[in-house]
């Protein structure tokens, strides 16, 4: 009988781990920085509070945290240059084409927030 392909198989691709973990952390982390970066009077409504704010830097932090351990992931199982592209070149260029012009920041960090979360055990047990 054949297990789930994220969980409970030993001999899952590491690009795929590598490239899911990596996209939603770094497009999170883009993304609360955008929204941090923007002028009071452009912020969304939860973002002007100082909860808010707080809230939105702390989701930047995790995400920051998170793109190391899939960095080091990338440069422990793959070739050293496929995480080194990845980083200053594929990841924020997907996010800035794709995935902030069609959700922008704040929907943007809403839906991969979760996303990074789930990415932390799985980057744990395929490491």
């Amino acid at each position: 009988m054949r297990q789930s392909i994220l969980f409970g198989e030993d001999n899952v691709d590491p690009l795929i781990i590598f490239l899911a973990t990596g996209m939603v952390t770094m497009s999170a982390a883009l993304s609360a920085g955008a929204i941090n970066k923007l002028p009071e009077d452009q912020k969304p409504s939860f973002a002007s509070t100082r909860n808010g704010m707080v809230a939105v830097i702390m989701a930047g932090n995790i995400s920051a945290i998170t793109l190391l351990f899939a960095m080091a992931y990338g440069f422990l199982k793959l070739d050293w240059w496929i995480p080194l592209i990845c980083m200053f070149i594929s990841f924020p260029v997907v996010h800035v084409l794709v995935i902030q012009r069609v959700l922008g920041d704040l929907k943007a960090l809403v839906l991969m927030l979760p996303l990074v979360i789930a990415a932390m055990p799985v980057l744990y047990y395929y490491w």
